[in-house]
Formats: structure tokens, C-alpha cells, sequence
């Protein structure tokens, strides 16, 4: 079966009477080229433990089993089962787990499930609407995971890529940075996807950090700042961390100045670096 072919899909999946949910932001790849860039891109081998969230009706599931030792898919949706069922009939190499992703102890499935695998690694075609929570369990739950392939809206993946200190940087990108090293691989047209969203995606990597970029002193206090100073983008860290902590804001000025910083300086100007003494100070 052609999971690429856009006919055989529709007959697919009028044989099983599913119709799509918005609300579960399904949208499948059928562009061909994009799922084995994609397991290419994911460097996975027979020795290789790989999570899959979200498998749709196994257009990316079927190239990760021809290339992984073991492919375990997470799926929220019921409904997927039975077609799943038939798509991937001919590998022995791949199981299916039922459940929300962002409520499941990844810790324990992967445990129970990859064993015996040297290297575990996430691969992922993300809905929009969890893309934010679900990169951000992965990183932060201290998982035995060593890269992370996903997936995701291409405004995403440029807020999840920015570094630290650009522009573009975000909250988002500082917490990223902080557990992983984070690149943009390559981008995906909204074509690819039945049905078509609005939006064009990119696929981007997230290699995990053995140990964290930087170490502030108290890490939660750390993220705290980040927050902080990114809750209005268009005023500066002074402003936003005053308000947001509700400190003086000689308080924050003081902090600023110690920390060799600028207090007219907007958050996305500050690096990892910046923020971890910022956190110590303040």
C-alpha cells in the first residue's frame, strides 16, 4: 500500500470510516521524500530504540521500522488502531501504546518497551497545538534520549532554533537551548500534508545536552527569570521583570548593572549565560 498516494489514503481510511479531527490537529504526510529525510536525518540503526508520537496512519512509522531496531508509537486516538493495525502489518518490529503523550511516565514506556536497545531517540510529526508542552516534557523529564527529530509549524521551529541573544529568540528558545542543541534541518510545504493546513512546517533536531548549558544556582528561580523577562516583548527586561516579579525596580536595575547588562535591553538580546547570572542575582 502507497501511504503517499493520496487515493489509496482516502480509500484507507473510508474502509475504516475515519474522518479527520481538528481538535487532534491531524494532518498526514503523503509527500514521499519527507519521511525517509526525516529517519536519514535521525541517524537510526538497528541498535537503535525510537519513540514515536502521534503516528497518524504510519507514513513515518513505516520507514522508522526499516531502518530502527524498534519503533514504539504513542497515539491518543482510537481510532487510528485498526488502520494501524493494517498499515504496518508486515513489521514485528514496531508496538503501539495508547495514551496522551503529555500525561503518560515516558520514563517507565521506555523503560519497559527498549530494554535491550543501546539508543533511544524521539521522531515525530507534532500537531501545532502540543508542539510547545510535548518538546518541552521531552527535554525536561531527564530522559535517556539522545536526539529529538520532530516535525512542527515552521514558526515553531524558528522559535525552537533561535539562539540565544538573537532576535528571534524567545522563552521558548532559551529553555530549548538550555537542555539541547537545536537545529533546523529542513523545510516542508503545506502540500505535504492531507488534509492541507494553512501553514508550511520544517523539521528541526534537538540533540539532548548531557548535562545543561549552563548552571545557574536554583534552576527553577533560573526559568522563573526567563519568564519574566520575556511576558512583554515589546518593553524592556527591566520593565518585564519588575512587573512580573514585582521588585523594585532598583531592585532589578541593581541586578542588571552587576550582571554587566543593560537596562534598556530587551530578553531576546540576553544569552543562556546572561540569564543564569541574572537568576543568581536577583
Amino acid at each position: 500500500m502507497n501511504l503517499c498516494s493520496y487515493a489509496e489514503i482516502a480509500r484507507l481510511l473510508n474502509r475504516h470510516g475515519f474522518h479527520f479531527s481538528k481538535a487532534l490537529g491531524q494532518n498526514f504526510i503523503i509527500d514521499e521524500r519527507v519521511c525517509p529525510e526525516m529517519v536519514r536525518c535521525l541517524h537510526a540503526d538497528r541498535n537503535t530504540g525510537v519513540l514515536e508520537i502521534g503516528p497518524g496512519i504510519g507514513v513515518l512509522t513505516k520507514e522508522l521500522c526499516k531502518s530502527a531496531g524498534k519503533v514504539v508509537s504513542i497515539e491518543f486516538d482510537k481510532r487510528l488502531f485498526p488502520i494501524l493495525d493494517e498499515t504496518l502489518a508486515e513489521f514485528s518490529n514496531f508496538e503501539l501504546v495508547y495514551g496522551d503523550v503529555l500525561k503518560l511516565d515516558l520514563n517507565t514506556i521506555i523503560s519497559e518497551h527498549f530494554g535491550s536497545m543501546k539508543d533511544i531517540k524521539v521522531c515525530a510529526n507534532l500537531p501545532y497545538y502540543i508542539t510547545s508542552p510535548v518538546i518541552m516534557k521531552l527535554i525536561e523529564s531527564d530522559l535517556p534520549i539522545s536526539e529529538i527529530v520532530v516535525m512542527v509549524q515552521k514558526e515553531a521551529a524558528q522559535r525552537l532554533t533561535a539562539e540565544a541573544g538573537t532576535r528571534e529568540c524567545t522563552a521558548l528558545s532559551v529553555a530549548a537551548q538550555y537542555y539541547a542543541e537545536a537545529q533546523k534541518l529542513f523545510d516542508v510545504g503545506r502540500g505535504s500534508f492531507m488534509p492541507q493546513p494553512k501553514v508550511d512546517s520544517a523539521v528541526i533536531k534537538l540533540k539532548v545536552r548531557k548535562a545543561p548549558a549552563v548552571a545557574p544556582g536554583d534552576t527553577k528561580h533560573f526559568f522563573e527569570i526567563i519568564k519574566a523577562a520575556f511576558s512583554q516583548r515589546r518593553k524592556t527586561a527591566l520593565n518585564c521583570l519588575s512587573s512580573s516579579l514585582g521588585l523594585p525596580k532598583d531592585t532589578v536595575r541593581k541586578a542588571l548593572k552587576e550582571a554587566g547588562l543593560n537596562e534598556t535591553a530587551r530578553a531576546e538580546t540576553f544569552t543562556l549565560e546572561d540569564f543564569a547570572n541574572l537568576s543568581d542575582l536577583i
